[in-house]
């Protein structure tokens, strides 16, 4: 038998060769192309050239894209005005670029009315802690960023899932109806805020607000996540509710933010101030247990499971012993009522949840 293995490798051989030619052919190509595209782009980086009708074939595919700042600024649906379509680009040099990014409304305002030139040496509660008063908003605000990706978990290990009954609760006291505009101040994850936007329908209005920007992020992308497109968001301080307009509101609440507020007073007096007449306040917060052996129990509960719990899920047990001891620092039923009395509001009233561990207060401007 004749060996034809030479003879019949021989062609291929060739045509390996060959490939191997062109494939070094077409990378030198390749890279050369490249790299006069390269130095296109930066002559006109450098010389700022602008496109004429006689090169504009040219350019238009070796040009920059539209810069951020040429585009059309709009209202996504769902963000209203809250999210900025106004990302500013500042140009010192084309090789660096200063990018501005605000998450919320312009009209945000957190700025703390406490310092020491207001306040002094004056002092208040942080916790079972004394701090100057203009320390606390800065403390407090420490607490809610550390634990604002699990604070929904941790509201439902906390109290067994109970704190959506609550919540239920206060919503049926609320007397919202379609069409009308609600305002719920520190309100974080938003839980409120989506039941709301359902209530009031496509022609009322829903301000999710809280001072707190690491909260208001996770209520924000959850309620858009929701389809939630009639509510905004919007940075605010609960003491002065700076951005909003007096008699703008036909109801407002606070669900668990009040005990936080560095003064109480002047919170109350501003969400009576953007109250409309005949507008209703709701506040849904811990209080004092009516009933003894329950509140011992309760005492052992919050001061010994609640950091265990807040070290192991959210890796933060001192801010859950914060928040124990803020509630054992809140006015009692009784008190908090005089509070908002004492703030202008009438036929004041409150009903005791769970032996009274929480309290739904309301009250109503004339």
């Amino acid at each position: 038998m004749t060996d034809n293995s030479k003879d019949s490798s021989a062609p291929s051989n060739q045509a390996t060769t060959t490939n191997g030619h062109l494939q070094d052919k077409l990378v030198k190509d390749s890279i050369a192309h490249n790299q006069q595209i390269s130095a296109q782009i930066l002559r006109n980086q450098t010389t700022n050239v602008v496109p004429s009708k006689n090169n504009s074939v040219a350019n238009d595919d070796n040009s920059d894209f539209t810069k951020v700042q040429d585009l059309p600024t709009g209202t996504p649906q769902g963000q209203q005005t809250t999210m900025p379509n106004n990302d500013k680009t500042t140009r010192t040099n084309p090789s660096e670029q200063t990018i501005k990014q605000t998450l919320f409304n312009q009209r945000d305002d957190i700025n703390n009315p406490h310092t020491p030139e207001t306040d002094g040496n004056e002092q208040t509660h942080f916790g079972y802690k004394t701090v100057n008063k203009a320390e606390k908003q800065a403390r407090v605000a420490d607490v809610f960023t550390s634990v604002a990706k699990k604070y929904d978990i941790m509201n439902d290990l906390m109290s067994f899932g109970i704190h959506r009954l609550w919540k239920r609760y206060a919503i049926s006291l609320s007397g919202v109806r379609a069409g009308q505009h609600v305002l719920d101040i520190a309100g974080g994850t938003g839980d409120l805020a989506k039941v709301f936007s359902r209530e009031v329908g496509r022609n009322g209005h829903v301000v999710l607000s809280d001072i707190n920007a690491a909260m208001l992020e996770v209520g924000r992308e959850r309620l858009i996540n929701a389809g939630c497109n009639n509510v905004d968001f919007v940075l605010a301080n609960a003491e002065t509710l700076a951005p909003f307009d007096d008699e703008s509101f036909d109801l407002v609440t606070i669900s668990f933010g009040l005990r936080n507020v560095t003064d109480k007073d002047a919170a109350l007096k501003s969400m009576y101030r953007v109250l409309k007449p005949g507008g209703r306040l709701l506040i849904l917060e811990f209080s004092k247990p009516v009933f003894e052996p329950l509140s011992k129990a309760y005492d052992l509960y919050s001061f010994t499971a609640l950091p265990v719990m807040g070290k192991l899920i959210a890796n933060d047990a001192e801010s859950y012993q914060y928040l124990a001891e803020s509630i054992r620092m809140h006015p009692d039923q009784q008190t908090l009522k005089q509070i908002m009395q004492q703030a202008g509001f009438e036929n004041c009233d409150y009903h005791n949840l769970t032996a009274g561990i929480v309290a739904v207060h309301r009250g109503f401007k004339s």
